[in-house]
């Protein structure tokens, strides 16, 4: 008899841990979401910034080019 009228309190009680458990996953899922996605965001805003980065060092090497070859041509010429 006893078992009968603790069998429903128990079922109640797993019922409740189980609700409690699937918010908390759910919580847990919507915060790895968010997560993933600023984790998203940043690798494209280093991604940008280093092809800026990119950029720059091929103007720099473009005009130290132009610096070496007139620094060439002027030791070139006759004087």
């Amino acid at each position: 008899m006893l078992a009968a009228l603790q069998a429903p309190v128990i079922m109640m009680s797993q019922n409740r841990h189980a609700a409690k458990d699937r918010v908390a996953a759910q919580h847990d899922y919507e915060i790895n979401l968010k997560s993933e996605l600023e984790i998203l965001a940043l690798h494209q805003k280093v991604d940008t910034l280093r092809d800026k980065q990119w950029m720059e060092l091929v103007a720099m090497q473009q005009e130290q080019i132009q610096l070496l070859t007139k620094l060439q041509e002027q030791g070139k010429q006759p004087t």
